[in-house]
């Protein structure tokens, strides 16, 4: 295991969520038609994002839950944050709401900007 999958809890992650690197992230989400959120709050979203995600804040509470309920669930979902915390948070709440397959970007956008 290395010290940032540490730092960040990776070891304890349910089978369902997998933190990829941002080559692998970038080259899954090129593939074609993907459920890409971005689960920073709008200041955050419109200050910069990845192409094609929707904002879903995690802080909303409801609004995120209602917001994700209109996405498949069998589907796989590639979630990120500003640094991945939020959305290993995220991540596991989704799991909990029953989708299949969660993918979150190590690091969040500040890899993806570098």
């Amino acid at each position: 295991m290395s010290i940032l999958g540490f730092l960040f809890k990776e070891h304890n992650l349910p089978d369902e969520i997998q933190v990829m690197d941002r080559e692998e992230y970038k080259e899954a989400i090129s593939r074609g038609k993907v459920q890409l959120v971005d689960v920073r709050t709008k200041a955050e979203f419109a200050s910069g994002h990845i192409n094609g995600a929707k904002n879903i804040d995690f802080f909303q509470g409801s609004a995120f839950e209602s917001a994700f309920s209109k996405l498949k669930k069998d589907a796989p979902v590639f979630i990120y944050c500003q640094s991945g915390n939020r959305s290993q948070k995220a991540a596991r709440r989704l799991v909990e709401l029953g989708f299949a397959k969660v993918y979150d970007l190590r690091g969040g956008y500040r890899s993806w900007c570098y």
